[in-house]
């Protein structure tokens, strides 16, 4: 918070004119609020934020004590992020955002189901977020698990394995090194959930169909501390009346 706090200080500081304008800039800003208004403007400043931390220049947003106190009379997050709970992948700190920033639901391998599904609709009903992230990583485990099919796995992991065996079995089936096959099988699954959250009814299908919503995927590369957006899933999209204007920096 104290490193937040300086931050926000040097902001305040900054001159009118040139100097905040060169600090948008080289910091890749985008207003947040017309990133809540607008999913490709969210989209933009999560791209913004990953630069940021790739280059170790994060500037803590929203982290500051008067933030908090504001947010406990409500949150508007400009994005949902549905993620994997390895310990490693925490959206806040790698898109270098702050409180109220993402709405998160993590599970491994990021599965979802009707809790992830209702958890999802709230935001978007109920939040007014406008952008879902399904974002996967390198070298994930749950995917791993299901490329290894065990006999007998324990407890419920078998669920997990259910889930993400499809794009296991693809990935499988491509020539290649057994870390290629892995880091194909969670692209694929990444894109298999995207595609899943696209079709799935009520809510999200007819969002996302009418242009109301933008459903995106990603994959984060634990040892580079990039976030790659799946191009496979930023193509033909639906008819929308947001702005696909780069606003970044602006």
């Amino acid at each position: 918070m104290a490193q937040d706090a300086s931050n926000q200080k040097r902001i305040d500081n900054l001159e009118e004119g040139d100097d905040l304008e060169a600090w948008k800039k080289a910091n890749y800003i985008v207003d947040r609020d017309s990133a809540y208004a607008n999913p490709y403007y969210a989209l933009q400043k999560l791209k913004g934020g990953n630069k940021r931390f790739i280059e170790n220049r994060s500037i803590y947003p929203r982290q500051e004590r008067e933030a908090i106190y504001s947010l406990a009379k409500g949150q508007t997050p400009f994005a949902t992020i549905i993620g994997c709970s390895d310990s490693r992948v925490t959206s806040e700190i790698l898109f270098d955002q702050g409180f109220g920033d993402l709405f998160i639901s993590r599970t491994a391998g990021q599965v979802t189901a009707q809790s992830s599904y209702g958890t999802m609709e709230y935001a978007i009903l109920e939040l007014g977020t406008k952008l879902i992230v399904v974002l996967g990583h390198s070298k994930c485990g749950a995917v791993q698990a299901a490329i290894k099919l065990p006999d007998n796995p324990p407890g419920h992991v078998v669920t997990l394995i259910n889930a993400i065996k499809d794009a296991a079995r693809t990935a499988q089936a491509v020539e290649g090194s057994e870390e290629d096959k892995l880091e194909g099988a969670v692209r694929k699954n990444v894109v298999n959930q995207v595609n899943h959250l696209r079709d799935l009814e009520p809510v999200l299908s007819r969002k996302y169909q009418s242009g109301e919503i933008l459903i995106v995927g990603a994959v984060y590369d634990l040892s580079l501390g990039e976030v790659v957006f799946l191009e496979e899933t930023l193509q033909d999209l639906p008819n929308t009346s947001y702005s696909k204007e780069n606003i970044t920096g602006r």
